[in-house]
This record gives C-alpha cells, structure tokens and sequence, in this order.
C-alpha cells in the first residue's frame, strides 16, 4: 500500500462526501482502494431513526468503474449499527453510503447508471460487447434486466400530443405512440391501436388541448371519447399524400391520354461531309486502315528528313515495302489485287437490301434471314458489313410515353422547381386531356391552401371537385367532408405530427437492434427512457 494521490483520490470519488480512502495500490494489472464511510451515523431503514451505536463492521467488494482502461477493486469497510427504537422489527442494520452503494448491490451506482445507459441505448449484445472493450464483463440478459428494472419516466403533463401508429408485427401487431408535440418527446406507448385504449388515456389526461393525427378513423374515434374537449388536428404531409394517391389513380384512368407524341426540337442541320475519293476498300476494313496509318507514317517521317533507309530501321519494314509506301501520293493507289472489284455472293441481293431498306427495314439479321430463304448462301457477317456505310441518317428513336407515377409526381411539383423538359412533356399531356387539366388546377389549388393555411376554404375546394369528372378524386373529397374540422384546423394552424413519424422511424431502428427480444415492455422503457 502507498500514499494516496490527491488527484486519484479526486477522479475514484470526486462528488462522494462520506467516503474516506485509505490506501490505494497501483502497483499491479489492478487499482485496489480500501475505504470506509466517514460519516458518524446512519438512518435505520425500517423507522428512520438515527442511530451512532455501532454493532460491528465488514467489508464489501462492490465492481466499479475502471480508471483509464484499469480494473479497480474497491474494499469499502462499512458498520452495522444497532436501531435504538424499540419498537422497530429491525434490531440492527447497515448503512448505505449514499451514491455509492445500495442494499444487496455488487455495483457502485456510477457503474450501475453507466450499465442502464448502455442497455437504453444499444440493448443487449451490442452493449455487452461495448462493455467487454471498456473493461466491464456483463452478460446481455443483465444489461436488459437493468433496463427493466429502471423507474417509471415522470414527464410533464403535456397540452399537446401527437398520435401515430408503430408496427411490432407488420401488417398484423400494432400499437400506439404517444408524443408531447411541444417537448417532441414520447410520453406513452399503448400495445394497441384500439380507440378504447386511446380513449381511456385521454381521459386520465384533461389537461389536452390539441391533438394530432393522421386520418385514421379508429385516432379519430378515441380522441373524441376521450378527449372531447381538445381541438383535433388532421397532419398536412398525411393529407398531401392522400391527395398524391387520388391524383396518381385519376391519371391511370386517363393512361391512354399520355401515348400522344410529346414535343419535339427541330432536327439540327448535319455539318457537311467532305468527299471522299472511291476506295474499293471502305474505312473499316482491316486491311485498308493498316495500309492506310503505315502510309501515314512513312511520309510524317520523309517530311520529317529522314531518309527510306532510316524509316525502314525505325518501322522494322522491309525496303521495297517503304519504297512502295513513299512513291504512292495517296494511300489508295495501294489498293490493288484480289480484292479489287472482285464479285461476291452478295451482288445479286443488293437491289433486294437497297428495296427493303427504303421500306424501313434495317434490322441486319432479318435482311440477312430474308435473302437466305431467297438463295444467298454466304455469311451473315457480309451482309452487316455491307449495310453498315448505308446507316447514314437513322431514325430518331421513339420516345415512350411517361409513366402514370411520372406524370403524378409532374403534377405534385411545384412547376417553379420542375425541370424544363418534363414542364413541356407534362403540358403537352395535359393539352390531350380535359380531365387531367382539371386534376392539374385542383392540385395547385389544394397546395396554395396548405402551404398558405386557408383551410377555410376546403369547402369551396370540395364543391369545386365535385363539379367535374374525376371519380378518384370525388372519393378523395368525400373523406375530407367526413373529417372536415380535423381536416379545416390541419390547413389552418401550425400544429402537425412530423415529430410523431420522427419518433416511428426511432422505434423501427430500436426493434432492429433487439431481433427477436423486442417484447412490449422492454420497448416501452426504451422508448420512453432513451435520450
């Protein structure tokens, strides 16, 4: 044992009052610390009578943090001292030094509340391996035991709460999320999406004055059993989507509408091409384009001074063959031999190509398909060949007309923010169509009241919808008509649910973090207790 250091002292208990130290070794793998508790007397927890008559002493090993990646072993000497109330069932007791022990611990509290916090934030065995590599052994199951056993959460009471749904089997297991619109945090998870559980909530809560929802009709139904009182909100972004929905299946409806030819630039004058001298070899054959690039190369080199000599070391070419090279002015005059003028089995079937080629045929295996049923017996590698200098001007590619999902995300875009190509393909289809021009006008009148609160005039919207043919849309306006308070106080006031979808994608991620030990409580203390 050795002296101990004021500034060890001051990092091992620095808010701790009633603890003296008494030794401390560093001398070994691990820091071991003898303490005991300085104060005089300590409070009986059965009557709460102060007593200083000590009965005896022993020591404890609680675990506790490590200091710079050290284990640390505390011996804490603590006393059981003797209640002096006669009428308390305990005769004797031990103190507890506060803030550092508790009745049948093995942790000191810093590591107990450093253990909870790992638990909140990466559950079980991402935890336990965040524990191991700080120096803290703990299995998984203890880390969500301590999660448990944490204390209720004591939130303000709010005045405002959002309501959403939460999946914990998609599609068959949901339940309620609770959130404090004002705070922006969760208040209370309920195990069902039931409007009596709701309902039931709301009325141990009066103080609500606001509360938003999406348009379901079960959250419509329990805050109007439980909370009559507060004003309900319907959540803009939720009525933007059932509106994108309703627009997306008016538009399927008029698919046919969209197959008319979009406008189209006028075609760009082509540059003119430089005549070229008859070769009996195109540009493209192998054996034409390396006597074409030698011949080049041997008169950059003559410019250049060198003499034939020089250029046939330089291109390891045969003399006769430099000389050839260098007296022909044009490589073309090079070309001569058996392939010049020479017939092929495709001569009698080029008037057959030319014919089927100005009737818009210019698929090169069906030609070479054609003339084969016809008599020609060579290769279909001579027939591409051959057509391939004719593709000259080839036809412009047909534009496929857009999507029903395009044509709906045109008409949700702001038209300031959307491209300039897709603003005239979007006109060009609505020119086409009567119905989908209408659709367009109700859509830019729905988003001036949403994003201009004047969701006194939904009833002028609803009437004017109602006026043309749009059965999607119709349907549409039938379910605003039914939520319509809701739906007028969610285009008028500033109040909406964002903060309500923020808190589902957070429980999406905890449950991915559990796997299969997702249960409800475990994700109710998670949810509620997590920063």
């Amino acid at each position: 044992m050795n002296e101990v250091p004021p500034c060890l002292l001051e990092m091992l208990f620095k808010s701790l009052a009633d603890v003296l130290v008494t030794s401390v070794d560093t001398s070994g793998e691990v820091i071991r610390v003898e303490a005991r508790s300085a104060a005089d007397s300590a409070a009986c927890p059965g009557c709460g009578s102060w007593s200083h008559r000590v009965h005896g002493s022993y020591l404890r090993f609680p675990g506790d943090l490590t200091v710079v990646g050290r284990p640390v072993a505390v011996a804490l000497r603590v006393r059981r001292f003797t209640c002096a109330t006669a009428e308390c069932p305990r005769r004797t007791f031990v103190e507890q030094v506060p803030g550092l022990t508790r009745r049948h611990g093995r942790w000191t509290e810093r590591l107990r509340s450093l253990l909870g916090s790992l638990g909140l934030a990466l559950a079980g065995r991402a935890g336990r391996r965040l524990a191991e590599l700080i120096g803290i052994p703990v299995s998984r199951s203890t880390l969500l035991r301590m999660v448990h056993a944490l204390p209720e959460p004591t939130p303000p009471p709010p005045t405002a709460v959002g309501v959403d749904e939460y999946a914990m089997r998609k599609g068959r297991v949901y339940g309620t999320v609770l959130v404090d619109v004002e705070t922006r945090r969760p208040v209370e998870l309920l195990p069902d999406r039931e409007p009596e559980t709701l309902a039931a909530w709301l009325a141990q809560h009066p103080q609500i004055k606001v509360v938003c929802r999406d348009r379901a009709p079960f959250y419509a139904e329990g805050a109007a059993l439980g909370a009559p009182q507060a004003l309900q909100v319907a959540d803009r972004w939720h009525l933007w989507h059932n509106l994108g929905q309703a627009a997306e299946r008016c538009v399927s409806q008029h698919r046919t509408c969209l197959r008319a030819a979009p406008p189209t630039a006028e075609p760009e004058e082509e540059p003119p091409t430089e005549d070229r001298p008859a070769s009996p070899w195109p540009t493209g054959h192998r054996f034409a384009d390396r006597i074409r690039a030698r011949h080049a190369q041997v008169h950059a080199l003559l410019e250049a001074g060198h003499s034939r000599r020089s250029i046939q070391r330089q291109l390891r070419m045969t003399y006769r063959t430099v000389k050839q090279l260098a007296d022909a002015n044009a490589p073309e005059e090079l070309f001569r031999g058996q392939w010049q003028n020479r017939p092929t089995k495709l001569d009698a079937f080029k008037p057959y190509l030319h014919q089927r080629r100005e009737e818009g045929c210019t698929n090169a295996w069906q030609l070479w398909e054609e003339i084969t049923e016809r008599g020609y017996r060579g290769g279909y590698g001579a027939v591409r060949d051959y057509l391939r200098p004719l593709r000259t001007t080839p036809r412009p590619p047909e534009v496929r007309p857009p999507s029903v999902r395009t044509v709906s995300g045109w008409l949700l875009t702001h038209p300031d923010v959307l491209r300039e190509d897709n603003r005239l393909r979007l006109k060009a289809a609505l020119t086409n169509c009567p119905e989908l021009e209408a659709l367009a006008a109700h859509i830019r009148s729905f988003a001036r009241m949403l994003t201009q609160r004047e969701g006194e005039q939904i009833t002028e919207w609803i009437a004017a919808v109602r006026a043309d043919d749009l059965p999607s849309l119709h349907t549409f306006a039938n379910g605003l008509e039914r939520d319509l308070d809701a739906v007028t106080a969610g285009l008028s006031t500033a109040w909406n649910s964002g903060v309500v979808e923020g808190h589902v994608n957070r429980i999406k991620m905890l449950k991915r973090q559990m796997f299969g030990r997702a249960g409800f409580q475990l994700l109710r203390k998670r949810v509620l207790l997590a920063p």
